[in-house]
């Protein structure tokens, strides 16, 4: 019986937790822009690289 209290428990700071981090994103969109767009370079840069070693 102590478990069905503690589930919506542990499920209410993950559910704050998710709207805290896309708030987050949300207000620093610039700085999330940038880090994805450099993340996708770099992988991409990475696949051609090995591929390009692979060959």
């Amino acid at each position: 019986m102590t478990e069905s209290p503690s589930s919506p428990a542990t499920a209410e700071p993950q559910a704050s937790y998710v709207k805290l981090a896309m708030r987050n994103m949300v207000k620093k969109r610039g700085t999330s822009l940038k880090h994805f767009f450099l993340s996708t370079v770099g992988l991409l840069a990475l696949l051609v690289g090995l591929a390009y070693l692979t060959r």
